[in-house]
């Protein structure tokens, strides 16, 4: 046996206690009643005309009921005479092809033989105007050829009268701005398809905090949003609220949105953590595989407002099946599994991570031969801190943390932590979800 290995063996794992995180989680019961309830607004209902050609823009992040929500749309649109097809929104998800992302809308549940209405993918997107930077580094509309181009899916500007997009608002993983995650970045960003993401993401996420409503502001110009239909969702990864947001409000009212998502997300409500153990990581539960708002680690190094725990070491013990390979963002890791190594799709990881300019996300960390090696390795790297007083927190991934596991030596701060209660101890399972008071 090497000596590495003989060595990591010597370092004692700690016992682990499961720790319930409790967090304000309201919650939409009847998701359908919802969508039909907004759809029922009369500036919505006005927004819509029979026999109206509308396409609803459905993107590839893993919101909870996405297939009913759509589905409810799809009813509500057709109801009032509409003619609907469904188009997907990302940029280079899917592998940048037209059928990798009708597979991850499929995946989602999101199929014409579900949604009663036909899925049409395309790769090819039209410019719909341009910006530029002006000397006080704003974004504005431009004529000049050389200027950064604002794509919109091809189905969108050419074959649909309208389009509504369906998004999750919720604080972006690299930037802070008045939008981030949400309405704004889907018509700028996932309208965009591949072309449109990739030129976009030249311009840096230190820019994204003006330049994705300059962008949206171009694609709403066209007149071809109908409204957004747009869903906050609670620490549970259920729907919380769900509105649908007239174009002309979509400045105003994203912000407003977003200041509630960023209430209800879920974070460790610890201080200090010096190992943390990910179980697994993937594109349905981050857009960058593990999500920085929980860790604090971005393509930027960080979020200089970051209030979550300080972290010296993050260990990813695995992929998500629903991933496919697609590893973005494990390179925020500093320790992974040789399992988790060698579940890398590297074409689909590039593709992601190139388009979006993010590479740190991209690069690969040190991979150690089985779950608990990985574990001491990293226990074993702590800054100034014995391997065996290292304080241990495991967590499922950063979409699930109203159950958490902490070594024993992060008791005394569990019991002075409002919001936090020690269960008993972790043998290795997660009991099931903690109860959302039936959402459906």
């Amino acid at each position: 046996m090497p000596e590495f290995v003989i060595g990591l063996s010597q370092v004692p794992l700690p016992r682990m206690t499961l720790v319930r995180q409790d967090f304000p989680a309201p919650v939409v019961a009847d998701v359908a009643a919802a969508v039909a309830r907004e759809l029922d607004r009369p500036e919505i209902a006005a927004s819509v005309r029979p026999s109206s050609r509308v396409a609803v823009a459905v993107g590839s992040r893993g919101i909870h009921g996405i297939d009913r929500i759509t589905a409810a749309l799809v009813r509500g649109l057709k109801a009032r005479g509409a003619q609907v097809v469904i188009i997907p929104a990302m940029g280079s998800h899917g592998g940048a092809t037209a059928a990798g992302q009708t597979e991850v809308l499929a995946r989602y549940g999101v199929s014409a033989a579900a949604m009663g209405a036909e899925v049409v993918s395309a790769m090819e997107t039209e410019c719909v105007g341009r910006l530029r930077r002006n000397a006080s580094g704003a974004y504005e509309p431009s004529s000049d050829e050389r200027d950064i181009p604002v794509h919109l899916d091809r189905v969108a500007a050419r074959d649909v009268d309208l389009v509504v997009p369906v998004v999750r608002v919720k604080p972006h993983t690299g930037f802070r701005g008045t939008v981030e995650s949400g309405i704004c970045k889907m018509l700028a960003i996932g309208l965009g398809k591949h072309e449109g993401c990739s030129r976009l993401h030249r311009e840096g996420y230190g820019n994204f905090a003006e330049l994705i409503p300059a962008a949206a502001r171009l694609v709403l110009a066209t007149g071809k949003i109908a409204f957004s239909l747009a869903v906050v969702e609670n620490a549970l990864e259920r729907t919380a609220q769900l509105e649908a947001v007239a174009a002309q409000a979509t400045l105003s009212r994203e912000p407003q949105l977003l200041a509630i998502a960023r209430a209800l997300m879920p974070r460790i409500l610890l201080p200090e953590i010096d190992v943390l153990v990910v179980e697994r990581i993937g594109k349905d539960i981050s857009g960058v595989g593990m999500d920085a708002n929980v860790t604090g680690r971005s393509e930027l190094g960080g979020f200089p407002d970051f209030s979550g725990p300080r972290i010296a070491r993050i260990v990813v013990l695995g992929l998500t099946p629903a991933t496919k390979g697609n590893a973005t963002g494990i390179g925020h890791a500093d320790v992974i599994t040789e399992e988790a190594f060698r579940g890398i799709d590297r074409a689909a990881t590039a593709t992601n991570v190139v388009t979006s300019g993010s590479l740190r996300g991209g690069r690969i960390p040190v991979a150690i031969a089985g779950e608990d090696d990985a574990i001491r390795a990293a226990m074993s790297c702590v800054p100034g801190i014995a391997a065996a007083d290292a304080r241990v927190v495991r967590i499922r991934d950063t979409l699930h943390l109203c159950d958490i596991a902490v070594s024993a030596n992060l008791l005394p701060v569990v019991a002075s932590t409002a919001g936090c209660r020690a269960m008993g101890a972790f043998a290795g399972s997660w009991p099931p979800a903690v109860d959302d008071g039936g959402a459906s």
